[in-house]
């Protein structure tokens, strides 16, 4: 769980600083991903898309909620 000065700290980024802190994230930690045997490695690859796909359909599921009733659709 982060502190809430981390939380503050985060909030206050522009978008441009949020991003280039996920840019160093994904630099540091990549190496452990690729670390192991190839079926290892791939059930963590697996194991992260899965968790992705359900993220993104509880955004799209949260989104389509925000629609107002009855708007017609592009």
């Amino acid at each position: 769980m982060l502190s809430p000065e981390t939380l503050e700290r985060y909030r206050r980024m522009t978008p441009g600083e949020r991003l280039a802190l996920t840019f160093e994230m994904i630099r540091e930690n990549t190496p452990y991903l690729l670390v192991g045997k190839s079926d290892v490695v791939d059930r963590r690859f697996e194991l992260l898309r899965r968790e992705n796909e359900e993220r993104n359909s509880r955004i799209l599921a949260a989104l389509a909620a925000l629609k107002p009733r009855g708007a017609a659709a592009p």
